[in-house]
C-alpha cells in the first residue's frame, strides 16, 4: 500500500513521463495494470491464479472443478475485485441469482447499471460486507449461467474466499430449489 500511496504522490506531483518507483513490485504501479501476482508457476499460471483454483477445489470437495482465472493488479488500497462466471445444472437468470444473494449474510447486492451503481474498491473498502452486482446473463452459458462481479476489502474479507462461497450460494440454492439435494 506505502509504494502505491509514493507513487501516486511521486507522479502526480511531478514529471507524469517519468515512471513511479518501484522497489516491491516488478513494475510501477501508479495507471498500471499488472498481470503478475506472486509467481509463475510450470503450467504458466500465478501461484495466486492455482490459489484460487486450489481452493475451490477444497471448499467443494471436488478436484475435477473446473476453473480458470487470470489474477491481474490493479493498484487500489484495500480491495480485491472479480469477475465471476458461474456455470449451473439448472436455468437460472440474473434476477434469481439477485434474489438467492439478497437473502445471505455478508453480501450487499449493487446492482443498478441505469444509475451507475456497481461494485467498486473505492465503495467496498472498509466495509464488512462483499459488494456484488453486474449480474447478466453467461453468453457462454445461456440460461444456465450468470456473469458478475464481486469486490470486497482485503483486510476484512478475502476476495477469493467469498468468491467461492457466492458460487456456492448459488449453485446449492439452485440444487435445492429443484429438489435434486445430494447427499453431504
Amino acid at each position: 500500500m506505502q509504494e502505491l500511496i509514493d507513487g501516486c504522490k511521486q507522479q502526480l506531483g511531478g514529471d507524469l513521463d517519468t515512471p513511479a518507483l518501484n522497489k516491491v513490485f516488478a513494475h510501477p504501479l501508479p495507471f498500471n495494470v499488472i498481470p503478475h501476482i506472486d509467481s509463475f508457476q510450470p503450467n504458466g499460471y500465478t501461484k495466486e491464479e492455482m490459489k484460487v483454483t486450489w481452493e475451490t477445489q477444497k471448499i467443494f470437495n471436488d478436484a475435477n472443478i473446473a476453473v480458470s482465472c487470470t489474477a491481474v493488479r490493479v493498484p487500489t488500497l484495500r480491495a480485491h475485485s472479480e469477475a465471476i462466471t458461474i456455470e449451473t445444472s439448472e436455468q437460472i437468470s440474473p434476477e434469481k441469482a439477485i434474489a438467492i444473494l439478497s437473502t445471505q449474510p455478508g453480501i450487499d447486492i449493487v446492482d443498478s447499471v441505469g444509475d451507475c451503481l456497481y461494485p467498486m474498491p473505492l465503495t467496498a473498502t472498509k466495509k464488512e460486507n462483499v459488494e456484488v452486482g453486474r449480474f447478466r446473463q453467461s453468453l457462454v452459458f445461456g440460461e444456465h449461467g450468470i456473469d458478475l462481479f464481486v469486490v470486497g476489502d482485503q483486510i476484512l474479507r478475502g476476495a477469493a474466499l467469498n468468491a467461492v462461497l457466492i458460487a456456492e450460494c448459488v449453485l446449492l440454492k439452485t440444487v435445492k430449489q429443484s429438489g435434486d439435494v445430494p447427499a453431504s
